[in-house]
């Protein structure tokens, strides 16, 4: 995964981190995010070929219901399915979890994530301008919005955490979603 997530770093602005994180630093931060959300990984032949997580939208107690999205693939994993792939599975953990809204936060301009987030169901909300500097030039970052259930003004419940959500339905592969090859 740190192999994967090295490119968006040093040669992109689609993500605002200035040095790829190692093996080492993407095992803890997978370890600290799934103690809450879940992180997704798609492999083939023992091959990783993108992965996807949810983390905490913000650190106040009251946003605890919102939930931010990211989904990474390999230059070669584009463009065939799988950030759909990924997305629907993620997505349908943290309904079960109980999250009520997922966002995604696109350094601008990404065409790709913004088709990607707007196939799933995302909508623009807002566009932070001029908010990161990076490859000499400053960038915006455009919100999107899922609503994971309908609106409803009563009292949730806690998100369950990943570790203790029941996982014997969640298991999807191409062929359940009806993506090609």
């Amino acid at each position: 995964m740190a192999a994967i997530y090295a490119p968006y770093v040093r040669d992109t602005a689609i993500s605002f981190e200035s040095e790829p994180p190692d093996a080492a630093a993407m095992a803890a931060r997978i370890a600290a995010t799934t103690a809450l959300h879940p992180w997704l990984v798609a492999e083939a032949d023992g091959t990783v070929l993108g992965y996807c997580y949810a983390t905490r939208h913000r650190e106040r107690a009251a946003y605890r219901w919102g939930t931010d999205v990211s989904v990474y693939l390999a230059a070669d994993a584009r463009g065939r399915g799988l950030g759909r792939l990924l997305y629907t599975a993620l997505l349908d953990l943290l309904r079960r979890q109980g999250f009520r809204t997922a966002y995604a936060g696109i350094a601008l301009p990404n065409p790709a994530s913004v088709r990607l987030h707007e196939a799933m169901g995302f909508q623009p909300i807002g566009v932070y301008p001029r908010v990161g500097y990076k490859l000499g030039r400053w960038h915006d970052v455009g919100w999107w919005e899922l609503p994971l259930h309908p609106a409803d003004d009563s009292p949730p419940a806690e998100p369950i955490p990943f570790p203790e959500l029941d996982l014997s339905a969640a298991a999807l592969d191409r062929d359940d979603l009806g993506l090609a090859g």
